[in-house]
């Protein structure tokens, strides 16, 4: 079969039932058995609706290709990846992370819980243009198992025996993947903690909560006089914090925060980060007074984790909160990066605030996300010209950045400046220029 849907930088992602159908899914269970050669799978999937439909079909699709399954429910992606890990499996997730309820997605990993490489998905994409109707011994599939409490003891061992009692703690599960765990796992490190958004009905995840949207969290800190608020994304593989004054502190002063702690206790290997293309410029003037070396690569968690094992560095992640700790995980872990922090508040004995205050200074930054027709990868190049004419104003303390989003249709434009003003005209400049090119315009 030819489809329509293709791998981005996170799995393939569409609307559900529309382009990402259950016929597709089964195909795509097919091909991934065969070009990733497994034999034992683990899969799990996120809270919404349309979830359990493909979840049925991908791993109809693994077993018709001898590949024994093992299905986890609603799981997040992490844990997913840890059990990948322990079993030496490959492991698949069903979910659209912090889209809305209407899309959905398929994520895969090697055996082992690693994310595929570029050529690893063509290849299942080639695989799944020339799928014939040879079959194979059907393998078992078996029963929605528990893994929770291992799960769980993995996420608490990242304190190394630390306690967190005394601090008050705000956590959105974005009616998402990780709603059943969250009380448990940070009432288990001593916290006092109040839990929203973590009742899911098939369509309320990621709605006017969590990462994407923490204004909600934002006033139950503030309310509660909480010293830290968690917003996690829909299968909890990323998050964003909100600190003691409401204000939200993102991934890059996260990362920041974790780098110069690990720095100081020299537990920062190669006293390296990695980071993308869309981290703030504040960043990499902080790390640069601090010390730390900085690596860049494209966006994507998987090109940061590329990068980490490249290096053998122990630090990465996006301004978004995917952050990675390579020593504890294999993927992004929104729940692991809340406990690191919340352990780094607690050891500084200072408020979330202050330590986000003097991590680093964050540059002026406007993101204005345009509709196009279809994902154009050489948008970057379509517009070299105007791109050009647009940064001479902003001379060395700013920067542009125009891409295609890897999951949906869209030209993302980042313009970082000296002012507001100047990033929020550079950018509705270059917005108007992609509505009105011949070839983007939808």
């Amino acid at each position: 079969m030819v489809s329509l849907v293709r791998f981005g930088t996170d799995g393939v992602r569409a609307r559900a039932n529309t382009e990402l159908t259950a016929s597709f899914a089964l195909d795509l269970g097919r091909a991934a058995a065969r070009v990733l050669d497994a034999r034992l799978a683990v899969v799990g999937g996120d809270s919404r609706v349309s979830t359990a439909m493909l979840e049925a079909a991908f791993v109809a699709g693994l077993a018709s290709e001898g590949v024994e399954v093992h299905r986890l429910g609603v799981t997040p992606t992490p844990a997913v990846a840890f059990e990948a890990a322990r079993l030496g499996a490959m492991g698949a997730v069903i979910s659209a992370s912090h889209n809305p309820y209407f899309d959905n997605g398929i994520k895969l990993f090697a055996k082992g819980g690693t994310k595929l490489p570029d050529e690893v998905e063509s290849r299942i994409e080639a695989a799944l243009s020339s799928l014939d109707t040879s079959t194979r011994e059907p393998a078992p599939i078996h029963g929605r198992g528990d893994t929770s409490a291992e799960y769980v003891d993995h996420l608490i061992e990242v304190l190394e025996g630390r306690r967190l009692d005394g601090l008050r703690v705000v956590v959105d599960a974005a009616n998402g993947a990780a709603s059943h765990l969250v009380a448990e796992v940070f009432q288990r490190t001593g916290a006092q903690v109040v839990v929203i958004n973590a009742q899911p009905n098939g369509t309320n995840i990621n709605d006017r909560c969590g990462a994407t949207d923490p204004a909600g969290l934002q006033a139950v800190v503030t309310a509660e006089r909480a010293h830290v608020g968690i917003a996690l994304d829909g299968d909890a593989d990323r998050l964003i914090a909100v600190d003691n004054r409401g204000d939200v502190v993102d991934g890059d002063h996260i990362l920041a925060i974790c780098a110069a702690d690990l720095s100081v206790r020299g537990k920062l290997h190669k006293n390296t980060v990695v980071i993308t293309v869309m981290t703030n410029l504040g960043f990499h003037l902080a790390m640069g007074e601090a010390g730390i070396e900085v690596v860049q690569t494209d966006v994507g968690d998987r090109y940061v984790l590329e990068a980490l094992a490249a290096g053998r560095y122990s630090l990465g992640g996006e301004q978004s909160g995917h952050v990675i700790f390579p020593d504890f995980a294999t993927t992004g872990d929104g729940m692991l990066t809340a406990l690191v922090l919340l352990d780094v508040v607690q050891r500084s004995g200072r408020q979330l605030s202050q330590l986000a205050a003097e991590a680093m200074t964050q540059l002026p930054q406007v993101l204005v996300n345009i509709p196009v027709a279809e994902r154009r990868p050489d948008v970057g190049e379509l517009l070299a010209s105007e791109i050009a004419a647009a940064a001479q104003p902003l001379g060395a303390t700013g920067r542009i950045l125009v891409r295609p989003s890897g999951t949906e249709p869209l030209v993302r434009v980042m313009v970082e400046a000296p002012t507001v003003e100047l990033a929020r005209s550079t950018a509705d400049q270059l917005a108007a220029v992609v509505r009105a090119h011949p070839d983007l315009s939808t």
